[in-house]
C-alpha cells in the first residue's frame, strides 16, 4: 500500500530550491509524482504529489517545519488519495486570449463551475503584444466536461462570454492520437 500527500512550498526565488527540497523528500524515502512549479514575481512556488509507504509520508509531514526553517520556506504538507481517472468525463483543452482586464479569470471559472466542469490544470499570463505593447492575457487550461453538459449550450455561452468580456476563447477536444487524413 502506498501513502499520498501534497506539498507546497514557496520561497524566494533562488538557484537550488528543488533540488533541496527533493534531497529532503528522497532523505524520508518518497517519490515525486507530479509537479507544478513557477517563478512568480520573486517568489519560487512549488506544489508536489509525493507517494511512499504510508509511514514515510506521515516522517515527512511531521518533519515539514524543520524541513521549512532548513530551507527557508514556507512549506504546507496533506496527506491526499492515490490520483484516478474520471472515465465519465470528456478531457478538453481550454485557451482565452485577450487585453488584460480585471475579472477574466473570475468570469471563465464561474462558467465552468455553473456546468459542473472540473478544472484539472490552469495557468496564466501576461505579456506585451506584439507590435502594439499592449497588456495582453492568456490563459490555458485542461478541464474535464461531464458527459450531460451539452457541448453546444456550453458553446453558445462561451459565445456570449467572449462577446460581454472581449475575449477570444477556445475550447479543444483532447483525442488520445491525432487524426490523419
Amino acid at each position: 500500500m502506498r501513502g499520498f500527500a501534497i506539498i507546497t512550498a514557496i520561497g524566494s526565488d533562488r538557484v537550488g530550491i528543488v533540488d533541496d527540497l527533493t534531497t529532503s523528500i528522497l532523505e524520508k524515502s518518497c517519490n515525486v509524482e507530479e509537479s507544478r512549479m513557477a517563478v512568480l514575481g520573486g517568489e519560487f512556488a512549488v506544489m508536489l504529489l509525493l507517494s511512499g509507504a504510508p509511514a514515510d509520508i506521515e516522517a515527512l509531514i511531521k518533519d515539514s517545519d524543520r524541513i521549512a526553517e532548513k530551507l527557508d520556506l514556507h512549506i504546507s504538507m496533506k496527506p491526499t488519495v492515490e490520483p484516478k481517472a474520471h472515465p465519465q468525463m470528456r478531457p478538453y483543452m481550454l485557451e482565452s486570449v485577450s487585453l488584460d482586464t480585471p475579472g477574466i479569470v473570475h468570469a471563465v471559472t464561474a462558467l465552468l463551475r455553473r456546468h459542473g466542469i472540473n478544472i484539472e490544470n490552469m495557468e496564466t499570463d501576461t505579456a506585451a503584444a506584439p507590435w502594439t505593447g499592449a497588456p495582453m492575457f492568456v490563459m490555458r487550461g485542461r478541464i474535464s466536461i461531464p458527459q450531460e453538459v451539452s457541448l453546444a449550450a456550453l458553446r453558445e455561452e462561451i459565445e456570449t462570454l467572449e462577446t460581454d468580456q472581449n475575449l477570444d476563447i477556445k475550447l479543444i477536444p483532447v483525442t488520445a492520437a491525432p487524426l490523419e487524413f
